[in-house]
């Protein structure tokens, strides 16, 4: 994958009519967010010479299979040969299963297909410094209301434009669940059974840089959002690599449930289950692993260090949606994606679960 990276004196839409332009599109089909389009960049995007663009932006946050099956249809009907994403993480996920889904039948529907490799490009460009989708292989939806992995190789966008001046608007709830999902993507990376030493490689660096990054990010200055952009970046690595554990397979049902950001809902559930796991004799290797980035953090100790990431929430007013409701709570429990807890580090059943939930939701 080529990457345009931060540092660059050309226009956004410069740099990405040039990576258009050697792909050989003459047709892209832009996916978007609402936002988006109220730019400046939105406006020469439509309007660049030698293209016909078409633009996308009827889907929801999470994004339902429906509307992917909306973006499907449009891409198909318009003719286009290239996806382009800009935003957050729903847009690209909707971009990503635009293209996993091209070629299939409609007879059955398209999730329950294998997905078959194709040639279309997918350049990617993120507007928030989160979900590092940009340089990762799968994209999640919402089937029935049920979390959908949409994952292939050949998902991994062509080509991606970091512009830390496109987060220079974000709202401020949105600037903090989306850094909070970079640092949880690091911190999962780092301990996931599927890890190798590129991936925890990837997420040493993600952390450091998040450390050192977040304070003037919050600040929406400049330096902050380049860095905080960049860390993003080099956690997705990790995690497409070593992909989610415990904490992304919990926090997947609490965004729709509780109506929170899908990184407020990771943030409140990762460290209740590392303090879970702390408590449960873990064993010799992945007590190293804990030390590990607690020397990462700075922190005496992985307890310090949970208490740390704690008092960040806490700073940051985020915090964990509550409900008395235990009938709730083993739905959630039940909702967990099982594939996603085998690369855990430590094995949680459904009763480790309903433990967990009452933890964070108390």
């Amino acid at each position: 994958m080529a990457e345009r990276t931060v540092a660059s004196a050309e226009s956004l839409v410069t740099r990405i009519s040039t990576l258009i332009e050697k792909t050989g599109s003459t047709r892209p089909f832009l996916v978007c967010g609402h936002s988006f389009m109220q730019t400046a960049a939105y406006q020469e995007l439509m309007k660049l010479d030698g293209l016909t663009v078409t633009g996308f932006h009827d889907y929801e946050p999470n994004p339902s299979y429906e509307s992917v099956v909306k973006g499907l249809n449009a891409f198909t009907l318009s003719g286009s040969d290239l996806l382009l994403a800009v935003g957050g993480g729903s847009p690209m996920d909707v971009a990503k299963s635009i293209k996993a889904f091209v070629g299939m039948s409609d007879s059955i529907p398209y999730v329950n297909q294998l997905i078959q490799p194709n040639a279309i490009p997918l350049i990617a460009v993120p507007t928030t410094a989160g979900t590092g989708s940009e340089v990762t292989h799968f994209a999640v939806i919402y089937y029935h209301g049920v979390k959908q992995s949409i994952s292939d190789a050949s998902l991994l966008p062509t080509d991606a434009v970091l512009d830390p001046n496109l987060l220079d608007s974000l709202p401020d709830y949105t600037r903090k669940a989306s850094m909070l999902d970079a640092l949880c993507h690091s911190i999962e990376s780092f301990w996931a059974v599927k890890a190798t030493e590129e991936s925890r490689r990837y997420a040493r660096q993600a952390i450091r840089l998040w450390l050192s990054s977040y304070e003037d990010y919050l600040n929406n200055l400049p330096t902050g959002n380049r860095d905080m952009l960049e860390a993003a970046n080099l956690a997705g690595k990790a995690i497409n690599i070593s992909t989610t554990t415990a904490a992304h397979a919990m926090a997947y049902k609490l965004t729709g449930t509780f109506g929170i950001a899908h990184g407020h809902a990771v943030a409140v559930c990762l460290p209740k289950i590392w303090r879970y796991m702390l408590a449960e004799e873990p064993s010799i290797e992945l007590n190293a692993k804990f030390d590990a980035l607690a020397e990462l953090f700075g922190q005496s100790d992985p307890e310090t260090t949970i208490d740390w990431f704690e008092a960040l929430l806490k700073q940051l007013s985020i915090e964990a949606p509550s409900t008395n409701d235990d009938h709730l709570i083993t739905q959630l429990a039940g909702s967990v994606n099982p594939q996603r807890l085998g690369n855990n580090p430590m094995k949680l059943d459904v009763a480790d679960l309903r433990a967990i939930y009452r933890s964070i939701l108390k």
